[in-house]
């Protein structure tokens, strides 16, 4: 009897500690801003294009193809967009909330079109994979281009509602 009240209390006091953890444990998806998810999509980017250039830059050295260097001369270009993306996000981290809103959003714009650049490197990653075989490369440049049309029309309604409700609120 005593062994059964032991563990029932040991049972009860697991189940409140499981409430209360779960009362306060918050999921991670909501901790994380938009702004760190495209940081990390940058990340895994960059450390791709970076991989990309080591490996087909040795490849090129051995056996030099035209549509290689061309495609390497594209993600070398971005590169360096890439680069000015993470100082500028580490920039409006350590100064957050000390900018003005219109240096915020010059940064925001300069963020933004560093992206751009960045996601132009899928071109040339497209165009090797192209060199590699016609159908993969054709089928990865029409999905890239699909899949960012597909996210600009996704978002465009967003960002005008919120314009529309900014406006309002005038």
């Amino acid at each position: 009897m005593q062994h059964s009240v032991g563990v029932l209390h040991n049972f009860q006091t697991i189940n409140c500690q499981l409430s209360t953890m779960s009362d306060k444990s918050v999921n991670v998806e909501s901790r994380t801003s938009s702004q760190d998810k495209r940081w990390t999509i940058m990340a895994a980017l960059l450390g791709t294009n970076t991989a990309v250039m080591l490996f087909q830059g040795i490849e090129q050295e051995a056996d030099p193809k035209q549509i290689r260097e061309v495609a390497l001369s594209i993600i070398a270009a971005t590169l360096p967009f890439q680069g000015i993306y993470f100082l500028i996000y580490t920039y409006m981290l350590e100064n957050n909330g000390k900018l003005s809103q219109e240096m915020t959003d010059r940064l925001d714009r300069a963020s933004a079109v560093c992206q751009l650049v960045a996601y132009l490197s899928l071109v040339g990653v497209g165009m090797m994979w192209y060199n590699i075989s016609n159908y993969v490369g054709i089928f990865f440049l029409v999905s890239t281009i699909l899949a960012v049309l597909f996210i600009r029309i996704a978002m465009a309604p967003v960002e005008s509602e919120s314009k529309i409700n900014a406006q309002q609120l005038e």
